[in-house]
C-alpha cells in the first residue's frame, strides 16, 4: 500500500473584507500576492496543496465550503490577509471536522509611521480579525483554531510553525489512510497491552488488518535461496556483526541465524506486500521445535529493516505503540520501541530500550546484530538487534487506553547520553530527564502510561500534543522543572 508515499492534501484560503476593494485600488491585489508567497512557503513541504482563493463575503463563504468538503483534505489554512468579517470564516468552522490553522504574516514589520496610512494598515492588518473568528468558533462549538502569528518575511520562527502544521497534516493524512496488521495476542496477562481495534478506528480512523502466523509460513516456504543470498549481503552491509561482550547469551551472529533472519525478511517482504499493510503488531508462540516458532521468533531483523523505512513494526502485539512509532516516523523523528530499563542512581540516568524490532534509522553508529541462544520472556533464539540512539535530544510518547476507552497521550522531552550500553543483543540509551531522574520517573508513572512508548529524535512534545489536540484526545507532557 506505501501510504507513506502518499501526500498529504492542504488547503488554503485567504480571507478579506470586499468593501475595501471598492475603497481602496489595489489593495485587493497586493493582498493576492501576499497570499502568494504564503502559499510559497506551505510549498516547501511535500504536500498536495489546494488554493481556494479570497473568500471576502459570507455568500463566497457558503459557496467555497462546498468546494473545500469535495477536496478531502487533511488540514487547511485560513490565510488573515486583513480585516475580515468572521462571516466569512463561520460556516466552514462549523462545518468541517478536519484541523484549521489561522495564518497571520503581515508584510512590514512595522508601520513606517512618518507616512502611515489607511492603506499601510489595512495591507498589515493581518491579526486584527484573529480575535473575532477565533470568538465565533467558540459559539460554533468548536475548538479555538491553531495560529502562526509573525511576518511575510525574514520569520523564521513563523516559517517553522508552518511546516510544522503541514508534517502534522502528513500524520493526521496517513492515520486516517493506513491498514494495520496484527497477528497473534499480546503475551499472556500483559493487561495494558490489550487494545480494542475498534477504538483505533474510531479516534485515530485507521483500519486493523487481522492476520495469520501461517500467511507468513506461505511465504517462508516460497522464498528462494537467490533471494536468501542477497538479503545475507545487505544485512552485513546494514549491520555489524561483533564478537561477544559480557553477557553469556550472546554470541558472534552464526551463519545459522544470519541465513534465518534472511529468509524470515524476505518473507516478511513478500507477506506485507500480499496483505497490502502498513505496518505490523505481534506476537505469537507456536508450538515447541516447530518451523511456525522459529519463523515468528526471528522477525526481529526484518522488522527492524522495514521500520527504519517508514513501515513500523512493533514486538508484543502492541497495536498502541505501533501508533505512537507511526506518528513519530510520519514526523520524520524515527519512533523506536522501548521501555524503562534499569536506572543508573551514580549518574542520573535511565537506561531507556527494548528486546525486539527497532527504528534504525535514529541510531547513533551502525547497528549491532548479535546471535542470541535465548530471547529472554519469549520462546526461541537467533539474531538480536543493538544500538543506541543517537545522541542529543530525544522525545517519549506513549499512548495508553483509559478507563472510558479512550487512549491518552503522555509525553516527554529528555536527552540521549553518551555512554556505553549493556552488549546483551537490544537497544538501550542512556536517557537523561529533568530535573532528576528519580523525579521524572515519579511524574511520568503518575500519569498511568502503558510500559512501552515510542522513542523519538529531537524534541517534539507540543507537536504531539497538537496532534492529540486534533484527534480530540487527552495528553499531557511530563514537566521538567
Amino acid at each position: 500500500m506505501n501510504i507513506k508515499g502518499e501526500k498529504q492534501r492542504i488547503g488554503v484560503f485567504g480571507v478579506g473584507y470586499d468593501v475595501y476593494w471598492g475603497q481602496f485600488e489595489g489593495l485587493l491585489d497586493d493582498l493576492m500576492k501576499k497570499h502568494a508567497v504564503i502559499i510559497g512557503k506551505i510549498n516547501r513541504s511535500d504536500a498536495e496543496v489546494i488554493d481556494f482563493g479570497m473568500i471576502d463575503n459570507p455568500k463566497k463563504a457558503y459557496e467555497k465550503l462546498k468546494e473545500i468538503q469535495s477536496s478531502n483534505l487533511d488540514l487547511l489554512f485560513c490565510n488573515m490577509l486583513t480585516y475580515a468579517t468572521s462571516g466569512t470564516f463561520a460556516i466552514i468552522v462549523k462545518t468541517l471536522q478536519i484541523p484549521i490553522v489561522l495564518i497571520a504574516l503581515q508584510e512590514r514589520k512595522a508601520l513606517d509611521y512618518t507616512r502611515a496610512s489607511t492603506y499601510m494598515q489595512l495591507a498589515n492588518d493581518d491579526i486584527c480579525s484573529i480575535p473575532e473568528f477565533t470568538g465565533v468558533a467558540v459559539r460554533m462549538g468548536k475548538a479555538v483554531p491553531e495560529m502562526v502569528i509573525g511576518t511575510l518575511y525574514d520569520d523564521a520562527a513563523a516559517d517553522e510553525r508552518i511546516l510544522e502544521y503541514c508534517r502534522i497534516a502528513k500524520v493526521l493524512h496517513d492515520l486516517k489512510n493506513v491498514h494495520l496488521g496484527h497477528i497473534g495476542h499480546p503475551i499472556n496477562a500483559m493487561l495494558d497491552m490489550h487494545t480494542d481495534h475498534s477504538m483505533l478506528t474510531v479516534f485515530f480512523s485507521c483500519h486493523v488488518v487481522e492476520c495469520e502466523a501461517n500467511e507468513i509460513m506461505s511465504s517462508f516456504d516460497l522464498v528462494t535461496e537467490d533471494e536468501i543470498k542477497e538479503k545475507e549481503k545487505f544485512i552485513l552491509e546494514f549491520f555489524d556483526t561483533p564478537d561477544p561482550v559480557s553477557d553469556p547469551i550472546s554470541m558472534k551472529l552464526t551463519p545459522e541465524d544470519l541465513a534465518v533472519a534472511a529468509k524470515v525478511s524476505v518473507a516478511l517482504d513478500h507477506f506485507i506486500e500480499e496483505k497490502n499493510i502498513d505496518g505490523l503488531a505481534y506476537y505469537y508462540d507456536g508450538p515447541p521445535d516447530s518451523p511456525e516458532r522459529m519463523v515468528m521468533s526471528n522477525l526481529i531483523v526484518g522488522n527492524s529493516i522495514l521500520t527504519s523505512h517508514g513501515f513500523p513494526m512493533c514486538g508484543e502485539s502492541d497495536m498502541k505503540t505501533l501508533i505512537a512509532m507511526m506518528i513519530m516516523d510520519r514526523l520524520g523523528i524515527g519512533g523506536s520501541f522501548a521501555e524503562f530499563h534499569p536506572v543508573d542512581f551514580e549518574e542520573d540516568f535511565v537506561l531507556v530500550g527494548h528486546d525486539g524490532p527497532h527504528n534504525i534509522s535514529i541510531a547513533d553508529g551502525k547497528p549491532i546484530l548479535r546471535s542470541l541462544k535465548k530471547y529472554h520472556g519469549k520462546p526461541g533464539y537467533g539474531a538480536g538487534v543493538e544500538f543506541k540512539i543517537k545522541q542529543g535530544p530525544i522525545t517519549m510518547l506513549s499512548i495508553n487506553s483509559t478507563y472510558e476507552g479512550k487512549f491518552k497521550f503522555v509525553i516527554a522531552e529528555g536527552q540521549s547520553l553518551h555512554g556505553p550500553i549493556p552488549p546483551t543483543g537490544n537497544t538501550n540509551t542512556r536517557g537523561k530527564f529533568k530535573p532528576d531522574v528519580r523525579t521524572f520517573l515519579y511524574r511520568w508513572m503518575a500519569e498511568g502510561p502503558t510500559h512501552h512508548f515510542a522513542l523519538g529524535i529531537g524534541h517534539h512534545a507540543k507537536t504531539i500534543q497538537k496532534i492529540a489536540n486534533f484527534l480530540g484526545l487527552e495528553s499531557v507532557i511530563i514537566p521538567q522543572d
